[in-house]
């Protein structure tokens, strides 16, 4: 960075660096197959997940103890009662695997990419795509399972419509369908991309105002600085709460169509 007279230092090209540190690029081959910073990452948090969870199943007894696995039972508790109860109802138990590893690796993949020097997996389209991809696939499946496959393509349209709105509704309702896998994708990645590129720019801002505050060396530039510092820091905790609703939504999204697609009506 180059100082001006402007108070503000030129910031143009730290956004623009930041900007380009999203990109996705190659860490190590795997033989033909080149392996992203995001994909690294997600493997690290698939471990995570596969750890967190054999260690708290080791340590859950039917008095608490530990309070380690209090909080695990607790989150899983939550998904059960809130996700796969509230949303599936009667039949939700055989659901739970599946909603509860996409919960606990989606809330973990956000804080991960919270710590400075590691990568959020869920910033980028590609892994959002296969969690949409995967849900896409499972609640259509069970769909299939419940219903027959002629069966629950029929139920695509509400029942009890008349005949000639059945083939218009259905199209909408199909298109409605379809239309799930792209936005479970998008606004998961959509969030936490943005997110991190806001507490990027007030990483640079409070850094230019720091550095200001040092070379002038006088009260009035190094309120600026506080204010930025403050301000970076109420980001960082919107940014931990959006981390959790963001892994609540996608997994509750998902078990409602579950619910959705294998209810009788």
């Amino acid at each position: 960075m180059n100082l001006t007279g402007d108070p503000l230092f030129d910031i143009a090209a730290p956004i623009e660096e930041l900007s380009e540190s999203f990109n996705s690029t190659t860490v190590f081959n795997i033989g033909p197959w080149s392996i992203s910073q995001y994909t690294f990452w997600m493997f690290i948090c698939l471990a995570l997940v596969l750890i967190v969870v054999l260690v708290a199943a080791k340590r859950v007894t039917l008095v608490p103890k530990s309070k380690f696995a209090s909080m695990v039972e607790y989150g899983y508790d939550a998904v059960r009662r809130n996700m796969g109860e509230g949303a599936i109802g009667h039949g939700y138990e055989k659901h739970m695997p599946f909603l509860a590893s996409l919960f606990f690796f989606i809330l973990l993949s956000n804080v991960v990419g919270l710590i400075p020097g590691c990568k959020t997996p869920t910033g980028t389209l590609g892994v959002t795509w296969a969690l949409a991809l995967c849900s896409f696939v499972y609640f259509n499946y069970y769909g299939i399972k419940a219903k027959g496959g002629w069966g629950y393509i029929k139920s695509i349209a509400p029942s009890g419509l008349p005949k000639p709105m059945v083939p218009v509704i259905w199209f909408f309702e199909f298109f409605s369908l379809v239309i799930r896998l792209l936005t479970l994708a998008v606004r998961l990645y959509g969030n936490m991309f943005a997110g991190h590129m806001i507490l990027g720019i007030f990483a640079i801002m409070t850094q230019v105002f720091i550095m200001d505050a040092i070379e002038y060396a006088s009260v009035m530039t190094a309120l600026p600085a506080i204010v930025w510092f403050l301000f970076i820091a109420v980001m960082y905790l919107l940014e931990c709460l959006v981390a959790f609703l963001q892994a609540y939504v996608f997994t509750i999204l998902s078990a409602v169509y579950v619910g959705l697609a294998t209810s009788e009506h």
